[in-house]
């Protein structure tokens, strides 16, 4: 693939992870990009690097377009390793290249990678003139490190929003309008989830910053650029609604079991949500990675979580998707905990307890019955499904 203008001397010039299937601890099937931009101007500015192995696609595109030497500035928005770890190779790469971040979290996280940098830096109002064009920045911390810094190009109403907006997609297209809608939506969808979500207020106050500025395109750091109006006001929505929590009469139901019998009791409660008209989602956790589960789960109001007991605790997989969850931290949810067992059943009550540690409202007791379970005992689940949409 070759450079991609995205408008007169501004550029994509990373590279494209077409192999990448795992990243902060969820699956990317659709693989992942790595965004640099390259803004040709009196000064010549190349904002973000790429994952040190990709180093050599970047400085290629680059090359397209301009002399190495030519570049004066090397811009750092975040300095996660995906973004910054090709910066002493690119630094060495263009001699003559002024590498800037953002203070004070960005300097201290670069040379906690890379030891003792010299750099400019900047915060929130600073203005990087490059002679016609000029880079206008705004610290955005915890969207999703301290770090995080968007900056945005007024003379072309270009948003480089660092890990906002992004997706992990590996593509042969560079713009979300040329994308499968869905497929698109699904990709962002599971971004924000997976790493975005515990960051609502943070999410707020960035859009705030967005909205103001009015970008025409949005240039993320992972994934497709925006540049569609009607695009922009969708993912713009999207952010509003999962950055205030927002969710919709919607279920999923995660589960675990041993021989059958959670599983039998995760049935009974789908069907209990679909009698009363509640969309929802059954997810089998051996046959579904915990971080498409949290997709899933981003908008859902009601989450019931089953696992049967094992030695006295709730079986690996659902420990671990709590674990993740926690991390998470999704807000304003109705849980149900449920689960079999043999003799001891503390994994129900284990699990609710989780629930309540998020913050969930869990209206009912936890759920559990001996062994195999009888048609009247599914019934009475069935139940207390009801009882918790009421």
């Amino acid at each position: 693939m070759s450079k991609v203008e995205l408008a007169k001397g501004v550029y994509w010039v990373g590279a494209i992870d077409w192999d990448l299937r795992y990243f902060h601890g969820y699956v990317t099937q659709r693989g992942s990009s790595y965004n640099s931009y390259l803004i040709v101007d009196e000064k010549v500015a190349l904002i973000d690097t790429v994952k040190a192995p990709f180093v050599p696609e970047l400085l290629s595109r680059i090359k397209e377009i301009i002399d190495l030497d030519k570049i004066d500035y090397l811009v750092s928005l975040h300095v996660e390793n995906d973004h910054a770890g090709g910066i002493p190779a690119v630094l060495a790469a263009c001699p003559n290249a002024r590498l800037i971040t953002s203070a004070p979290a960005g300097i201290k996280g670069l040379e906690a990678h890379f030891g003792p940098l010299e750099a400019d830096l900047i915060k929130t109002g600073d203005i990087l003139n490059l002679g016609t064009k000029s880079l206008h920045f705004v610290q955005t911390p915890m969207l999703h490190w301290p770090d995080n810094t968007m900056a945005f190009l007024p003379e072309n109403g270009i948003l480089f929003s660092s890990d906002a907006f992004g997706q992990h997609y590996a593509s042969g297209i560079r713009f979300a309008d040329e994308a499968p809608h869905e497929k698109l939506f699904h990709e962002a969808a599971k971004y924000y989830a997976n790493i975005v979500m515990p960051y609502g207020a943070q999410t707020l106050k960035a859009l705030d910053v967005a909205a103001k500025l009015a970008p025409k395109i949005i240039a993320p750091a992972h994934g497709l650029i925006w540049r569609d109006a009607k695009n922009i006001k969708q993912i713009a929505a999207c952010y509003a609604d999962w950055g205030a929590y927002k969710t919709k009469e919607k279920a999923v139901v995660v589960y675990d079991t041993m021989w059958g019998s959670t599983a039998q009791m995760a049935t009974a409660i789908t069907q209990a949500f679909i009698d009363n008209n509640i969309p929802v989602e059954k997810m089998a956790l051996q046959q579904n990675h915990m971080s498409d589960v949290v997709v899933e789960m981003l908008e859902a109001k009601y989450a019931a979580i089953g696992s049967p007991t094992l030695n006295n605790n709730i079986l690996p997989t659902v420990a671990a998707f709590l674990s993740y969850i926690k991390g998470l931290t999704p807000q304003g949810r109705v849980g149900l905990a449920f689960g079999s067992y043999g003799w001891s059943g503390q994994s129900p009550a284990q699990i609710q307890k989780a629930m309540q540690e998020m913050g969930w409202q869990t209206p009912l007791a936890p759920f559990k019955l001996v062994y195999r379970p009888k048609t009247e005992d599914l019934s009475s689940l069935q139940e207390a499904v009801k009882k918790l949409i009421e």
